[in-house]
């Protein structure tokens, strides 16, 4: 069992570090203070409820749902290209900005775009549902302890990206660099959209 939550851990990490859309946004909000518990714990959740389902033979189920995943891909492509679209025009207006003086936003809104930037990747059906789903099933009835491993993997991932960016934050007060920011968050939502929306999701 002990074995398999370190593959599992390990499996998890390597799946999720990547910078990504949702870890992106995770590091905006972790920069800015601005709701992180919450942001943490809605891609935390999400994570632990999908590599739980994958775990559990839901992966099966919806690799042979292609018209699903082509709907959330292209969902994906919409969102995601309106936000990178919203990270350029906040380069085109910069300002030096700090946890302190930071425009919050509604925590509702929050929610949303943290679900958001989970839930319509299709990249992340793939790596929980089916990746994680096909993984644990070698280890046979210690497939829970792989699944604990990658649970484990989410929950210190964006909990370290959430709260460990503040860190960044001395680097950051001035325009120059929220502008780099922005422009290098909008530069990968449009590049993410663009491979969905050219590449599929193979």
């Amino acid at each position: 069992m002990i074995h398999a939550s370190l593959a599992g851990l390990v499996t998890g990490l390597s799946l999720i570090i990547a910078i990504g859309s949702q870890n992106a946004y995770v590091l905006r909000q972790g920069i800015l203070r601005s709701h992180v518990l919450v942001v943490v714990s809605v891609c935390a959740a999400s994570d632990l409820i999908l590599i739980c389902a994958g775990v559990g033979g839901m992966g099966a189920i919806v690799s042979r749902a292609d018209w699903a995943l082509e709907l959330l891909r292209w969902f994906g492509v919409a969102f995601l290209g309106w936000y990178g679209i919203g990270s350029f025009r906040r380069a085109l207006r910069p300002e030096g900005m700090t946890a302190a003086d930071a425009p919050r936003e509604p925590v509702l809104r929050v929610i949303a775009k943290a679900t958001a930037f989970t839930w319509l990747n299709p990249h992340v059906y793939i790596d929980t549902l089916l990746l994680h789903g096909s993984i644990a099933a070698t280890y046979g009835s210690a497939r829970w302890g792989f699944a604990i491993g990658g649970c484990l993997a989410s929950i210190v991932w964006f909990a370290g990206l959430g709260y460990g960016a503040r860190l960044l934050e001395p680097l950051l007060a001035g325009r120059r660099a929220w502008q780099v920011l922005d422009i290098v968050i909008g530069c990968t939502m449009i590049a993410i959209a663009a491979g969905l929306a050219l590449g599929g999701i193979g």
